[in-house]
């Protein structure tokens, strides 16, 4: 985590984000791990906490405002929870992240994650890394190796995504007492640096507002289910003989954010996903093929909402604060403007030393 020299202009992050993370079927997860060592990324995988418990244990979880064993999402096959424990390992050993998508899923009720109190979303939490740190037990696998890393908050578990984009704020007041440094389940943002919560210090990561192919009037969330919602709004229902436009139309939407922010104020990108074959899998394409047009790139860094958490904590707080300072599609006049002398680096939330969370690691595979 290199600190900006004067006049250097900052690389052009972007962070893939994964809501769920099961190995089902499909075999989503391991395609692109695959395709991510290949084209120099790593990603964010927000893990659903049930999708370690097996389906008959279902009753050992009770989300906030709900009874035991009830939940929006299905709880996965035991060759889904086996796999998707499996990958899990490789994905971290492979320096990517594993964020957390809590647990059951509940969106747009009296009962969902939007009126759950702080104690509820910890409790939410605590549930979820219990799933995780206790899987072997739950599912008696004891032939599979241990998970290499410790998923307790505050170490490796340093953030997440609520379902729905449900209860950002007081999902971040409990964050803060678990030592969260980072939350991405804000309803919607644009394209400029982000910013700390205020009240808690944690970094707001946002899905963002990007332009949409055609219709410079029209923006829409930088996610395949926002995306898949637009295209049937206005080209009606999928059939296979829309296939190949929508999934161009797809890319060049994901494309259009990449490029308004590589060419002006270099402010991250965030690309949310789900491991879904929706519309005859062209969001998974879309993002297959934005990957191998950005990542490779010399000063493009596709990272881990982790890794950027890093970066934007290793800055001079006075470059953040110019870059925050830029607008949507704002380049500045100089980048000697924005990076000037250098200063003390960012203190982290809740004023932790940058390298515990460095140091809580073991070594992660290289190969």
């Amino acid at each position: 985590m290199e600190k900006l020299k004067p006049g250097e202009k900052p690389p052009q992050f972007v962070v893939f984000s994964w809501d769920g993370a099961a190995e089902d079927g499909n075999k989503l997860v391991s395609q692109f791990l695959k395709l991510s060592e290949a084209n120099k990324a790593q990603m964010t995988y927000f893990l659903s906490g049930i999708y370690t418990l097996p389906k008959a244990k279902k009753a050992m979880y009770t989300g906030p405002k709900h009874t035991a064993g009830q939940s929006d999402i299905n709880f996965m096959s035991d060759e889904t929870v086996r796999n998707t424990i499996i990958q899990m390992r490789e994905v971290w050993l492979k320096g990517n992240e594993v964020g957390t998508h809590f647990n059951g899923h509940f969106c747009n009720s009296a009962t969902s994650g939007k009126s759950w109190s702080p104690a509820d979303w910890k409790n939410e939490t605590e549930q979820a890394v219990k799933f995780v740190q206790n899987w072997k037990t739950n599912t008696g696998y004891a032939d599979l190796p241990p998970l290499p890393f410790d998923y307790a908050p505050g170490k490796e578990l340093i953030g997440g995504r609520a379902p729905c984009l449900e209860g950002q704020t007081n999902l971040m007041r409990a964050g803060k007492e678990m030592g969260f440094r980072y939350d991405a389940s804000s309803a919607g943002g644009l394209q400029v640096w982000p910013k700390r919560g205020k009240e808690t210090g944690i970094w707001d990561f946002p899905l963002q507002s990007l332009p949409w192919p055609g219709d410079p009037n029209k923006s829409q969330l930088s996610m395949d289910y926002n995306i898949m919602y637009e295209q049937e709004q206005r080209h009606g229902k999928y059939d296979p003989s829309k296939k190949d436009a929508w999934e161009k139309e797809a890319h060049e939407f994901y494309m259009n954010g990449f490029q308004r922010a590589y060419t002006t104020n270099r402010a991250p990108l965030f690309i949310g996903n789900h491991f879904e074959d929706w519309s005859g899998g062209i969001y998974m394409n879309a993002v297959r093929d934005t990957v191998t047009s950005v990542c490779t790139k010399a000063d493009v860094r596709c990272v881990t909402f982790r890794q950027l958490t890093d970066w934007l904590e290793g800055q001079d707080p006075a470059v953040i604060t110019k870059l925050q300072g830029l607008g949507v599609g704002q380049a500045p006049a100089d980048w000697n403007s924005i990076i000037t002398a250098a200063q003390g680096p960012n203190k982290p939330a809740a004023n932790r030393a940058l390298s515990v969370e460095e140091n809580a690691l073991p070594t992660r595979r290289q190969d």
